[in-house]
């Protein structure tokens, strides 16, 4: 390119001393030169001017997040077209165009074309890594001139969406880079081929590679993952305008993107581990071997259970080869071992039912979408190219009607997860019955819920305590509860919900007084509390509190509706939460049994969440510090919500510990560090959110368990039967046939690591919910905290017996000197 002019060395000056130039919006007048950046109003995202791996002399336009210290780049405009040196140049013309050129020349190396209207065009990039033309002020993303979403390079972040926009002719398909030198299009892709019953494909080339399955109204039929839904939000729409798939993440915090790579020949989703200050990747498909398009060929399924062959033949069918099926290749498939009667008049074929699959390929199929799946049989039948149907949509018992014709190609059985299939079949084997699978049920966990719970009380009680006159506790309160957005609800509405307090409406009794069971006059039920005891904190400190937290909003933590308080009465009114506390189950012989695996699955991600967004997601962090079974509430859908807030800290900025002169907690749950040294952090929490996980699996309380003439805690126990190998004998016996051993086991081993003796040892949260939904390696747990000195004071009272105390009251411990 010849000699650098003055610009593009002082560019060159300004790139490589890191003083870098940022903008936040690029106008007409403007343009952004190599050595500037467009950043995003939240931080999160820059635009700007890379080489990527060793190629130090090729630039490129392109987007990576802007604090994460690993450059990761997410979109690349100029992919397959860098420029030479570092005389590149962006701007904005008036037609509402974006140019890429060479800063003196005309050379364009890389622009837009927008079909829409140019006014006033201003380039921004957005937050979630969209880089958007749009006309000042418009904030319609349909309104947009262009948007770098509609041209995906080889991330897929969330809310991008991925399928195809039928109105405008896009196909939203991520294309890996070639190399990690070289962004240009690379031959691997993930995008929608359109049929009947769209399906999206894993190119390599022309040739397909993997198969998601068609959207099945809950997931992808190959990716029956659950784990995934704890994690994300996603969203399948399909009208006449698109039809697309986009993700979300459930909690803020975690930073994601989906990776499509031509080294590894997959698409993994990774998520930033702060702790470890890396990516660690969350899962990746193709899983294994069963997911290689059409590896068994027609009329056969794949299973990686199966010890000597993953393809196996259905029922009523045989090898096509038996000599190349022997000899391990499946490609040419199964044929039928008797033909159908089918003659396009009468038939006396039947179907045979098949469970747990990833259904065949898509390619010809006829979707039915108002039809039940008894006329969807009988529309099957009547057509003797229908080979199968199913449901086209598997929620609420399903609807809608998918047929099949032709070969039916690319099925994978499932250990656990997938869907129903009726296979057409001559009447004489009709009848034959596929093994059952175990199905697994999902449990919603959405609902929505606040936090902000018992620290009212202590404002109240403080202000009893100094024998404040009536009138001026009602009038502060009023104007706290006001500032609050709380509802302050008259006493005569409360005890004739509750029915004057009645013992019949009585449905619990808390360290803070009895608790009961109401209903308004306009139906909604409410729990209320009835305050019986003063605080020791000070009222300014925590009617600070109450103000920060009283408008934090998670579906996982319970909802404070309002405050009544007339008179003697001080009361907290709360959402009713239907099925009463979670150590009502687990720990009951008998309604321990309603609580099968992934429901208790469930619950533990829905704590997890709750948890990630107080010490984390919300505006201060704030630590619970008495996390346990009979604090967590179940909603009619069986989701957890965290509840008693009364001994909650907040902390703020970067502040993560303190510490107190009265630790106050339950004997069972307290860290060490807190109960001895009275230290708090988000790592006590972990702690006590370690033991409650391992109570969930094992059906048993930590505070004292017999095994083999001696008293241990449950962690104890669990710690021995880990270092002999042996942790399966820790699952409760009610949900061994209703679990599946893998996800048991990594929640057992991350219990343990919840639980290890020093705090920085422990994960945060954030960890903890990667570590649980996905498949990356685990370090080994250490000790665990109080192990194996540490028993519950019952078992200290009694060395020869072994009794589990069903007392949950609060322990405060002075400490002196602190």
């Amino acid at each position: 390119m010849g000699i650098p002019s003055f610009t593009v060395m002082l560019a060159y000056m300004l790139y490589s001393s890191s003083l870098a130039i940022e903008l936040d919006s690029l106008h007409v007048s403007q343009s952004l030169s190599d050595g500037m950046t467009l950043v995003s109003q939240g931080g999160k995202f820059e635009l700007g001017f890379f080489s990527p791996g060793n190629s130090s002399h090729k630039r490129y336009l392109g987007i990576w997040y802007k604090n994460i210290p690993i450059q990761t780049v997410v979109w690349v405009a100029n992919r397959a077209n860098p420029i030479i040196d570092f005389s590149g140049i962006l701007t904005v013309n008036s037609t509402g165009n974006l140019l890429l050129t060479e800063n003196g020349t005309e050379i364009t190396f890389w622009s837009t074309i927008s079909q829409k209207q140019a006014k006033n065009p201003v380039l921004k990039l957005l937050d979630s890594g969209n880089l958007v033309l749009r006309n000042e002020g418009e904030s319609n993303p349909k309104a947009y001139l262009w948007q770098s979403f509609d041209y995906p390079s080889d991330t897929y972040l969330p809310t991008m969406k991925l399928g195809r926009d039928l109105r405008n002719g896009l196909d939203w398909r991520i294309t890996c880079w070639k190399s990690p030198n070289d962004p240009s299009p690379g031959d691997f892709s993930l995008g929608l081929a359109l049929s009947d019953y769209p399906v999206y494909y894993m190119m390599n080339g022309t040739q397909k590679v993997y198969r998601a399955g068609p959207w099945n109204g809950l997931y992808f039929s190959g990716f029956p993952d659950l784990s995934f839904t704890y994690v994300f939000e996603v969203t399948f729409v399909t009208n006449k305008d698109e039809i697309s798939y986009s993700y979300n993440t459930k909690v803020d915090s975690i930073i994601t993107r989906a990776l499509i790579s031509q080294t590894s020949q997959s698409l993994t989703q990774y998520i930033w581990d702060d702790d470890l200050q890396n990516w660690k990747s969350f899962g990746s498909k193709p899983v294994d071997v069963c997911d290689k398009y059409d590896l068994c060929g027609a009329f056969s399924y794949c299973s990686v259970a199966e010890s000597k062959h993953v393809c196996q033949c259905f029922k009523g069918f045989s090898p096509k080869s038996p000599e190349a099926w022997n000899s391990n290749n499946s490609s040419q498939g199964c044929i039928r071992d008797k033909p159908l009667s089918c003659n396009n008049v009468t038939s006396t074929d039947g179907f045979v039912k098949y469970t747990g699959l990833k259904v065949p390929d898509t390619q010809h199929t006829k979707l039915h979408e108002n039809i039940n799946l008894d006329e969807c049989r009988n529309l099957c039948l009547k057509n003797c190219s229908c080979m199968a149907y199913a449901n086209s949509d598997i929620r609420g018992g399903g609807s809608g009607c998918a047929m099949w014709f032709g070969d039916l190609i690319d099925i994978k059985l499932f250990q656990s997860g997938g869907q129903d299939l009726y296979i057409r079949m001559p009447a004489l084997e009709s009848g034959l019955q596929h093994r059952n699978m175990k199905k697994v049920i999902i449990a919603s966990t959405i609902a929505a819920s606040s936090a902000t719970l018992l620290l009212c009380v202590y404002v109240i009680y403080r202000l009893r305590r100094n024998n404040i006159e009536k009138s001026k506790i009602e009038g502060y309160m009023e104007g706290y509860v006001n500032d609050a957005d709380l509802p302050l609800f008259d006493l005569l509405t409360i005890t004739t919900a509750t029915q004057k307090f009645s013992l019949n409406n009585k449905i619990g009794q808390g360290g803070f007084g009895p608790v009961y069971k109401g209903r308004l006059a306009d139906g909604l039920e409410i729990a209320v509390k009835r305050l019986s005891h003063s605080s020791t904190q000070g009222m300014t400190e925590f009617i600070t509190e109450v103000k920060l937290i009283a408008k934090l909003q998670h579906r996982n933590l319970v909802k404070l509706l309002g405050c009544c308080i007339q008179g003697e009465e001080i009361l907290l009114v709360y959402e009713y939460v239907v099925n009463g506390s979670l150590d009502t189950f687990i720990f009951d012989q008998t309604k321990s049994k309603l609580l099968d695996w992934p429901q208790r699955l469930g619950i533990i991600f829905g704590l997890t969440r709750g948890l990630l967004y107080l010490h984390q997601d919300s505006r201060l962090r704030i630590i619970h510090r008495d996390l346990k079974a009979s604090n967590v509430l179940l909603d009619d859908k069986l989701n957890p919500k965290i509840s008693d807030f009364g001994t909650a800290r907040t902390f703020g900025g970067d502040q993560t510990e303190g510490n107190t002169n009265r630790v106050v907690g339950t004997y069972g749950y307290m860290a060490p560090e807190y109960a001895i040294d009275g230290l708090y952090s988000i790592k006590s929490d972990v702690f006590s959110f370690g033991i409650l996980m391992m109570e969930i699996i094992c059906g048993t309380k930590n505070r004292a368990l017999c095994h083999a003439n001696q008293t241990l805690n449950l962690i104890g126990y669990a710690w021995r039967l880990w270092k002999e190998e042996k942790a399966l004998e820790l699952i409760d016996s009610t949900i061994k046939e209703s679990c599946i051993i893998s996800e048991v086991m990594r929640c057992i081993h991350v219990s343990l690591l919840c639980v290890q003796q020093y705090p920085e040892d422990r994960p945060t949260m954030a960890s903890v919910l990667l570590m649980l939904a996905s498949e990356m390696d685990l370090d080994e747990p250490k000790e665990p905290g109080f192990f194996p000195k540490w028993v519950s004071i019952e078992a200290n009272s009694q060395p020869h017996q072994c009794e589990v105390s069903t007392n949950d009251e609060l322990t405060v411990t002075s400490l002196d000197g602190r």
